[in-house]
């Protein structure tokens, strides 16, 4: 069995290495070996995999909506399943996080604290189109229009440095937010100091939700952040699962699950402030 991860493409976080070490681990309980091919989008490589033979299957990881690699692995009937979905999954087998309502419980949660003005910072990549952001995005959307909240949006490529960047220039040009979910756990970290630089105290001035990560990367930052968990030892399995079932039966109803984030509470939320603070 192979795991694609397209590392040239994407940073390879701890919780992307808890989905790979899950779902190998699920192999090896089940009798497989699995090993992680870290090619790109690129199809040729696919082909050149399919045709020796080299695989029994295929777990996809950091699926685009549009993604080249489903239908090279179609067109050579390699068995597969993702971690992750295209745009239309409907005869696909996939495990997914519930982007839809971990963005919801975010906002609900943030909502309840008072916070009006919530940002909404992902994660940057223009050649790249992450499903998964742009599902957490558009629920974004829908979610602080359904509630009348006031909408920002923002992007920062994956580090640190630029999470910095972004939080300083955050600072200067929106000082009327009072709330930042951010979905990108590479970069949360430098923007709660860039925040800092400028003189923001988080919590007390901005409170900070970090969407789909892990407690690894949030203590990373200073204060430590409030995070909603990535599922990803849950759906690694799963995905292997969803793997298996199809190789038993290739013509029977797909594997297709959904798990939401869970709350996890840090040091980086409170009541929004008043407009007098």
């Amino acid at each position: 069995m192979a795991l694609l991860f397209p590392v040239l493409e994407r940073s390879l976080s701890h919780t992307a290495v808890a989905f790979s070490s899950s779902a190998s681990r699920r192999a090896r309980e089940r009798g497989y070996d699995l090993i992680m091919w870290p090619i790109g989008t690129d199809t040729e490589h696919i082909d050149v995999l399919a045709r020796g033979g080299l695989v029994d299957g295929v777990i996809l990881m950091e699926v685009q909506l549009e993604d080249p690699r489903v239908n090279a692995l179609a067109d050579n009937d390699v068995p597969f399943a993702m971690i992750g979905r295209t745009e239309e999954p409907s005869a696909l087998p996939y495990v997914d996080i519930d982007m839809a309502t971990s963005t919801r419980e975010a906002i609900d949660r943030l909502a309840a604290l008072g916070h009006r003005d919530i940002a909404f910072v992902y994660s940057s990549s223009p050649e790249y189109d992450h499903g998964a952001v742009s599902r957490a995005r558009g629920a974004y959307l829908a979610a602080t229009d359904e509630r009348g909240l006031r909408q920002t949006l923002s992007s920062s490529e994956e580090h640190p440095a630029e999470g910095r960047i972004l939080g300083e220039r955050f600072a200067r040009e929106h000082p009327e937010v009072t709330a930042v979910i951010i979905m990108n756990e590479h970069a949360a970290s430098g923007f709660v100091r860039g925040l800092a630089l400028t003189g923001v105290r988080v919590p007390e001035d901005v409170s900070v939700l970090s969407l789909g990560s892990s407690s690894y990367m949030a203590e990373m930052s200073d204060p430590s952040l409030t995070y909603m968990r990535t599922p990803a030892p849950e759906l690694g399995e799963l995905g292997f699962d969803a793997l298996e079932r199809r190789l038993a039966d290739p013509s029977g109803a797909p594997m297709q699950t959904l798990l939401p984030c869970t709350f996890v509470r840090g040091d980086t939320l409170a009541p929004a402030r008043t407009a007098e603070a």
